[in-house]
């Protein structure tokens, strides 16, 4: 009788300890169709940028910076030119920066018309000095290369040509050549621009916006002149 009651204590007891085990909550599986949406970080895309504005500057010029273009005995002194920084489309369509030298009466009217060609990108090959060239005018036409100031003579003459007064402009000389009465040109790179009208990046044209543009500021265009065309060549006031 005494094992009976030992064992029914014992199975007891165990009981007791089981119920007082402590259960741990298990969370509720997720529904993927009911989760909040977790914000995505969206990068802004670049706004497009449009090409700089036309910018220009003008300055004095040193005697340094014409070394072969001006000497003593030229018919203005250095003192009486200006350097003039601008902005022009290349024929790579790209903006660029050149320099132009011209007497100081004349910069209002250069910036104005290169500030129309560089609205328009009206493409130019390049713009430096003719210093770049030793002032060989031969060689900077060759290289197509856009310039204003030289202390030379005219073509042909012994008078001072408008270039020696800084108030004269070549534009792209292999695209728009001299070219004489006989139809000839110096330069074989621009022989098959001695026609006009003619198409092709950076030529002037007759009565085109470019011979416009110059001639509201008063200059005039080498391609009026009769017999020998100067399709670069743009002065004040002609010649």
């Amino acid at each position: 009788m005494a094992f009976v009651v030992l064992a029914s204590v014992s199975c007891g007891a165990q009981e007791q300890s089981a119920s007082a085990t402590t259960s741990v909550p298990v969370p509720p599986a997720s529904d993927p169709a009911h989760e909040t949406p977790r914000p995505v970080a969206v990068t802004p895309k670049p706004e497009p940028t449009g090409p700089p504005p036309f910018n220009s500057k003008v300055s004095r010029v040193t005697r340094d910076r014409l070394p072969h273009s001006w000497q003593p005995g030229c018919p203005v002194s250095y003192r009486d030119l200006r350097l003039v920084t601008l902005s022009y489309w290349g024929f790579d369509g790209k903006p660029h920066t050149g320099e132009v030298v011209v007497r100081k009466t004349v910069t209002d009217d250069i910036v104005t018309v290169f500030e129309k060609l560089y609205d328009w990108r009206w493409p130019i090959r390049q713009m430096k000095l003719v210093d770049a060239y030793k002032a060989d005018d031969y060689d900077s036409i060759d290289a197509d290369n856009t310039s204003a100031f030289n202390c030379r003579r005219a073509t042909g003459s012994s008078n001072w040509s408008n270039h020696a007064y800084g108030e004269a402009i070549d534009i792209n000389p292999r695209e728009n050549p001299y070219v004489t009465a006989s139809g000839d040109t110096a330069h074989q790179n621009a022989k098959k621009f001695t026609k006009r009208p003619t198409k092709g990046k950076g030529v002037i044209n007759p009565g085109d916006k470019v011979v416009k543009a110059f001639s509201r500021v008063g200059w005039e265009w080498g391609g009026y002149w009769s017999g020998t065309k100067d399709y670069q060549h743009f002065s004040k006031g002609g010649g």
